[in-house]
């Protein structure tokens, strides 16, 4: 039999960190804790950072006999037994990475996790806490006056906050390109390993290959697409010197995962987002794009659907589509001086050949392939130009770039103004949506890892028969990608994502033969676990660059919304204002330099004193870039011939060489996931089993009711359900918290280094005291037991309170005092001492601002 191929494990999971007055020992561990690596770090160096790695694969016995022998050459006497030469400083799960300011450097560990997804038996993490240590020692330390305020601004990215990671699964990618790889041929995989070991200067890289037979497996390992990585400028310096298990490589998003549960088979439906790093920022500091052709708030959102009976790669059934969200492409900008909700749109430059438009486009072509569909949702008819200067100018540019392009390729543009059939009583808006959907994923496909089900070539569907896509031996590929946005790219967008995922999900559903045509319905237990998944997205990418929760969700579009939401919607839009104008600048500098946009250089200005970042993220200002792109052929030659396929996931020498594969047993532990999933060698509880304890559709959305059909696709009405429409309150307020920053349910507990020493990493809306971020944690509107009267008494203003006009501006002290007011209601208000104030200047209840 031919050999197969498998992801690579990493050997590093399980870190202790061992001090002495000279160096730090970093050892790692595999989770089976039977193969260890060393890590030699010098706390000599005052500025520089000077790591060796020996690269051998250690015993528990020979690390054992390592560090007695470190820990008795480093006592003050020999054979002193009351002292110790060897500290335990820490334990950890990954290195994030190596960071300088002014002083000398700092390691980022993680010292607590906590399991978000399985994918085909690989784990995805979510980072719970991390602890930054100073690496040199305190004799050959040089203070530095501004040390300390830069390491504060660091520490304000919450890596606590929707940060992700895997040891084995590479969340850089789509699942499509990871299971590309895996299916390489088998010459091409046997050619690349001759040429690693050539290449390779590890002597123990081949140690305990066994090939007995020919049964072997092939290891393969991809380089991270570094655009969604967010700790690659912390790892650039030690890439080149440590083995790569080393290198634990992060993502920023969201992560959730639910069981849909169809008469007892369970399947996964995950939902995976990645943020650029790439022009990444907070909402009115970065819009549009830069010179290099990334746009701000740019999203890649991934749903994955897999078949959990069967945990194989190569065995199970796999399915994912992809979509995109980001800012539209053009050098735009919005003045938020003048403290109003919604600033003046200003185009910043003349880009009369669509230079960035097309080096974006570019990229995504790379990526997806073609064809390339852009849903912009900005509004169309306005009194005055407000959003149409966005639709026209990237009219202009679509229409320009696809002049050049082949006919079968150019860019397919769906102008569709959302606000405006939203306040339509005649319109149905996810109507609408669905039409378009189904247009989209008809043209782009999806991915499947199986041939169409015996069932689909008996019972053949209409529209099966037209979906677009690549369809290959071994299934289905999706060819191109829908790239929607709208001016923020938050509420509008995420609810025409949900459509278009809803629909995709009906044709992976069917293509698995899991439902008898590609088609799902509204208020469905399968549809509402769906849509809870995408409104926790929603809410997590809100809070990361907007500082708030949505404002409209699925169910306001559907006109289902309980009139609580109305309170609800103005409290997040205030949030949305306040942390615009009061906390925006503070995050944007600490993304500066947690991403290394930013570098601290004694005798040149800090951080705190530039006016702007334009000239950080906008390179071409500072130097001329080396080539100049053509204005017709605007397209990379190679990604223009293989299209309609994505060019990253052709098999040709360029993309073979990003690529370690390695040949292994088919029973060593780097390869063998059945180990890794099931951990024989540890005991087990299902109270801490993580399948058991995420969202399922059977025990948290069917009724409990007897005899009721426990078909996951059934129509229910709102009494029947085991999630009502408004919510079960009781338990959705208890669970909001922790499922909003965690994904969709409350999963099992974190696991959490011993002997952890780590600080709280303090993020930019966390108070001094360390009061919860608003960016991972949302505003808990009211207590349980009074949101009957709190509602009630929010109902009487509402008319007032959708009169503020904010424009006319709105003081720090009324924003905290309305904030009060809605959340007592305006009977309980008047009594309020704190706002005898608010009171008298509004006798009659009518709310207004200075």
């Amino acid at each position: 039999m031919p050999a197969a191929a498998a992801p690579i494990i990493s050997s590093v999971q399980k870190l202790v960190l061992y001090e002495t007055r000279a160096r730090y020992f970093l050892v790692g561990s595999n989770h089976a804790e039977t193969k260890y690596r060393v890590l030699k770090i010098d706390r000599t160096e005052p500025k520089d950072l000077v790591i060796i790695d020996d690269r051998h694969v250690y015993t528990q016995q020979e690390v054992r006999e390592l560090l007695g022998r470190l820990d008795l050459g480093n006592r003050t006497k020999m054979g002193q037994k009351g002292s110790s030469g060897l500290f335990r400083a820490v334990s950890a799960f990954g290195v994030v990475g190596f960071v300088r300011f002014l002083e000398g450097y700092y390691i980022v560990l993680i010292t607590k996790r906590r399991k978000m997804a399985d994918i085909g038996g690989h784990a995805i993490y979510k980072i719970e806490d991390t602890n930054m240590i100073y690496i040199p020692n305190d004799s050959v330390r040089i203070t530095h006056p501004d040390e300390a305020r830069y390491l504060r601004i660091f520490q304000n990215v919450d890596l606590s906050s929707n940060f992700y990671f895997s040891y084995s699964y590479d969340l850089s990618h789509s699942l499509q390109y990871n299971l590309t790889v895996l299916r390489m041929p088998l010459e091409m995989l046997k050619s690349e390993t001759t040429q690693t070991r050539q290449e390779s200067f590890d002597i123990f890289e081949d140690e305990g290959l066994i090939t007995q037979g020919g049964s072997g497996v092939f290891g393969i390992c991809s380089e991270p697409y570094m655009k969604y990585v967010w700790n690659g400028e912390l790892l650039d310096i030690i890439k080149n010197t440590v083995h790569r298990d080393w290198l634990l490589y992060i993502i920023h998003g969201f992560c959730g995962q639910s069981k849909l549960l169809i008469y007892g088979r369970p399947v996964y439906v995950t939902l995976i987002a990645r943020r650029s790093s790439k022009f990444a920022g907070t909402r009115f500091l970065k819009r549009g794009a830069n010179c290099e052709g990334d746009v701000a708030n740019e999203v890649e959102t991934e749903q994955i659907l897999c078949d959990a009976s069967v945990m194989s790669f190569t065995a199970g059934s796999y399915s994912s589509y992809v979509q995109v969200r980001g800012s539209v492409p053009l050098y735009w900008s919005q003045d938020i001086s003048t403290m109003m909700p919604k600033p003046p749109i200003t185009l910043d430059q003349a880009d009369p050949f669509a230079h960035v438009a097309a080096l974006h486009f570019d990229q995504m072509l790379q990526r997806f392939g073609s064809p390339i569909i852009i849903l912009n949702l900005v509004k169309e008819r306005e009194k005055r130009k407000h959003e149409r200067i966005l639709s026209e100018e990237l009219v202009a540019a679509v229409t320009y770039l696809n002049q050049f392009l082949p006919p079968e390729h150019t860019i397919i543009y769906i102008p569709w103004d959302m606000a405006k059939y939203t306040k339509s009583k005649l319109c149905n808006v996810l109507d609408r949506l669905n039409v378009i959907a189904e247009s989209v994923v008809k043209k782009t496909g999806f991915f499947v890892n199986r041939p169409d089900s015996y069932c689909s070539i008996l019972r053949p569907d209409e529209k099966w028969n037209e979906l677009g896509g690549c369809v290959i031996s071994t299934g289905r590929l999706q060819t191109g990608v829908l790239r929607t946005n709208c001016v923020d790219c938050l509420d509008r967008t995420n609810t025409a994502q949900f459509m278009v995922g809803k629909c995709a999900l009906a044709y992976q559903l069917y293509s698995l033969g899991l439902i008898d045509k590609p088609n799902l319905q509204f208020d469905t237990d399968a549809v509402r676990l769906f849509e809870e998944l995408y409104e926790d997205h929603g809410d997590t990418l809100s809070l990361q660059y907007g500082g708030s929760q949505l404002v409209h969700r699925v169910k306001t579009y559907r006109k289902i919304a309980p009139w609580t939401q109305h309170s609800k919607d103005i409290m997040q839009t205030l949030s949305r204002y306040y942390s615009n104008a009061f906390s925006d600048a503070d995050r944007q500098d600490s993304i500066n330099l947690f991403l290394g946009v930013f570098h601290p250089t004694e005798g040149k200005p800090h951080l705190w004193e530039l006016p702007t970042d334009f000239y950080l993220h906008h390179k071409n200002t500072m130097r001329l870039l080396p080539t100049r792109r053509s204005y017709t052929y605007w397209w990379t030659p190679e990604v223009i011939k293989h299209l309609p396929l994505p060019y990253d996931e052709v098999i040709c020498a360029a993309n073979l060489k990003k690529l370690i594969v390695k040949k292994f047993h088919k029973y060593e532990e780097e390869i063998d996931i059945h180990n890794e999933f099931f951990r024989p060698y540890e005991l087990s509880s299902f109270d801490d089993t993580f399948c058991l304890a995420m969202t399922s559709s059977a025990r948290d959305f069917m009724p409990k009711t007897f005899g009721i059909d426990p078909s996951p696709f059934t129509v229910r009405k709102p009494d029947e359900t085991g999630k009502s429409v408004l919510g079960n309150k009781s338990n959705r307020e208890e669970a909001v918290l922790q499922r909003k920053t965690a994904a969709s349910a409350p999963p099992p507990p974190s696991e959490e280094a011993v002997s952890s020493s780590s600080e709280d990493d303090s993020g930019t809306d966390r108070e001094e005291e360390g009061s919860v971020s608003q960016r991972s944690t949302p505003v808990k509107m009211t207590d349980t037991g009074d949101s009957a009267k709190v509602t009630e008494n929010v109902v009487q203003p509402m008319k007032e309170v959708y009169g503020i006009n904010l424009s006319d501006g709105l003081s720090e002290e009324d924003l905290s005092i309305y904030l009060r007011f809605v959340q007592l209601g305006q009977s309980q208000h008047k009594q309020d001492k704190s706002s005898q104030q608010f009171c008298s200047r509004c006798p009659d209840g009518v709310i207004k601002f200075k």
